[in-house]
């Protein structure tokens, strides 16, 4: 069946034994794909017969289709005359692993991140009303997406209107770690319906069938039944904010979900469809444990093994100390936005459940919380990837910066990411804080300057953001590591004819350069430069004024970054005869890739600096 599929009208010609062949076959096809490439395989694999069914409802590209999220539309990419590209998804140069609209007609709004698909699709919606056009628009969001604040923003302004609009809610009891909260319990009650609404439909069958007393017990039933309903199903909160709610369905019976799918083409007004999936489905390993096939690296199909053993990395030992410094203060909590283990908190939340807090995919809130504990003495630590700490700005200068409160802002991801491409590439961090008053900004060049920054932040009481990377330190080791004060940066290396100023994980990216460079006599001097603010501007002057000859290295936009902090260190002490250059990455979006691919694209690898030095 597969090879039969090339669009959406493919499947239309199929009949439901037909499409439940090709759900087979998709499954199995993501399962290898994913096995040899790495990639987002728990969630696709809960999706197939929702994709399939949607798509032979729904007509694409005329009708549009917004995916939240978007790491789950392998199988609508198959569907759509991309399952050729399927085999080198998230390569450099290969299809994305989320939807892109300069792929295909079909992919009708990039996604990436979470909660965005209702207002994304309300605004398509109510732009076909004012153009007069007739095609339906449909949101599909998970339940752990519908945490998040923006989603709920939007849910509220559909509900108050008259657009229509599809609103498909998956209903995993997932996002990456488990749903969590009042929006999850409410959820889980509404699951119950189906019991509910079997059994009511079941008595008022037979009750109407009494003569001449059954229709009028029915009616009276009817009234009873809607004053007592609330003890068997919560208050309908979609119905409630003006949708109408359709569901429970099973999200694995393609017949159900397509009848379901086309009364809602029939229904005026925003409609809520509650489908019920199991994340990882068809997969045994996936199916036990969907957090670990959420985004996993090649792997073994028939044990569910990584192929390549995992080291340890960042996320890991920064969870590991911060559970060694909550031993010793009890004032320490931890919070996280529905990033349990990427973040390295599982030992955090076993040993300290009460200090633990996960606020699901609620970023913006999580800030103002660690700023309301911080402001009542508690110390929390908040580790958020980088490209997710930018859904946070605004409460990061409002309720943290402001206010001066120590909260530990742990970016991590931060840098060049690699396959997720643009909407996870964690570029931006270094550029958007350092243009926040009050903030300290800290980046660690391996493990222990890490542990020495959580141990410093807790003497320092200030706001502070440390970023780290994804994976582990480089092999290139670090010997020196100084005790750690505000501001002052380290000299790795004396030299006298260059100087090489870096910070983070690019420090050993610059010992590594200037062993090269040793062989062509050329000498180094290596500052770490620890601190992007406050930078410290005495011991890089007196560097570069000693060298004239200065290159930066960061693993981050050149905008507003550390070569900005050097240039401006260089024109405002009037430097003069100063040989300059910076080596990050430029002002664009960078595409997916493996991060020694991309480094070497954009001229960022040691190799290639060490040719600039050397021409220059």
């Amino acid at each position: 069946m597969l090879e039969k599929i090339n669009s959406s009208e493919d499947l239309k010609k199929l009949n439901l034994d037909e499409k439940q062949i090709l759900a087979n076959e998709i499954r199995k096809y993501v399962l290898e794909v994913v096995s040899k490439n790495g990639g987002h395989l728990a969630s696709n694999l809960g999706v197939v017969e929702l994709t399939i069914a949607l798509e032979s409802v729904f007509d694409l590209p005329k009708d549009k289709i917004v995916w939240d999220v978007g790491h789950q539309t392998y199988i609508h990419k198959i569907i759509n005359g991309r399952k050729e590209e399927l085999k080198n998804i998230r390569k450099l140069g290969g299809i994305a692993g989320f939807p892109k609209t300069n792929e295909n007609k079909a992919d009708c709004f990039n996604t990436g991140h979470s909660s965005t698909s209702i207002s994304a699709a309300l605004g398509m919606a109510r732009a076909r009303d004012i153009k007069n056009e007739e095609n339906s628009v449909v949101a599909v969001i998970g339940d752990g997406a519908l945490t998040g604040g923006m989603a709920l923003e939007a849910l509220n302004d559909a509900g108050a209107g008259k657009t229509n609009l599809k609103v498909i809610l998956n209903d995993n009891e997932m996002s990456i770690s488990p749903s969590i909260g009042g929006m999850n319990r409410f959820l889980g009650k509404l699951r119950t319906k189906r019991t509910y609404t079997k059994s009511n439909n079941y008595i008022k069958k037979i009750t109407n069938k009494i003569p001449v007393i059954g229709k009028p017990t029915v009616k009276v039933i009817s009234r009873f039944k809607r004053s007592i309903k609330q003890l068997i199903i919560p208050k309908m909160y979609f119905e409630d904010i003006g949708f109408t709610y359709l569901g429970p369905v099973d999200g694995h019976n393609i017949e159900r979900l397509e009848n379901i799918f086309k009364l809602s083409k029939r229904v005026a007004g925003p409609v809520l469809i509650h489908v019920l999936t199991k994340k990882g489905k068809g997969y045994k390993f996936a199916e036990e444990n969907p957090n670990k096939f959420h985004a996993i690296s090649p792997f073994d199909i028939e044990t569910g093994e990584l192929k390549t053993k995992k080291g340890k990395d960042y996320s890991q030992v920064f969870g590991e100390k911060l559970v060694e410094l909550a031993k010793n203060n009890k004032n320490i909590v931890a919070i996280t936005a529905s990033m349990t283990d990427g973040t390295g908190l599982l030992k955090f939340k076993e040993q300290y459940p009460e200090r633990f807090f996960d606020v699901g995919i609620a970023e913006q809130h999580a800030i103002t919380l660690a700023a309301g504990m911080a402001k009542e003495g508690i110390i929390p630590f908040v580790p958020i990837y980088s490209s997710f700490y930018q859904r946070a700005y605004d409460q990061v200068i409002h309720d943290v910066a402001i206010q001066n409160l120590p909260v530990i802002m742990c970016v991590d991801r931060a840098g060049i990411v690699g396959q997720d491409g643009e909407t996870h590439q964690g570029l931006l961090d270094m550029s958007m804080f350092r243009l926040i008053p009050n903030l300290t900004i800290m980046a660690p060049a391996d493990f222990k300057e890490l542990e020495q920054m959580l141990e410093f932040v807790l003497v320092l009481r200030k706001p502070v953001v440390i970023r780290y990377p994804r994976g582990g330190e480089s092999n290139v080791k670090i010997d020196s590591h100084k005790k750690i004060e505000l501001g002052k940066s380290e000299i790795l290396k004396d030299g006298k004819d260059i100087t090489i100023i870096a910070i983070g994980k690019t420090v050993s990216k610059a010992i590594e350069i200037s062993k090269l460079l040793e062989k062509q006599n050329i000498n180094v001097e290596i500052i770490n430069a620890r601190f992007l603010k406050p930078f410290d501007t005495e011991k890089v002057k007196t560097s570069i004024i000693k060298t004239k000859k200065v290159i930066t290295i960061e693993d981050g936009t050149n905008i507003n970054g550390l070569a900005s902090a050097v240039k401006e260190l260089i024109i405002d002490e009037n430097l003069k005869d100063i040989k300059f250059k910076s080596f990050a990455y430029p002002d664009e979006f960078i595409k997916h890739g493996k991060v020694n691919e991309l480094e070497e694209e954009y001229g960022l690898d040691s190799k290639s600096i060490c040719e600039w030095i050397q021409a220059n």
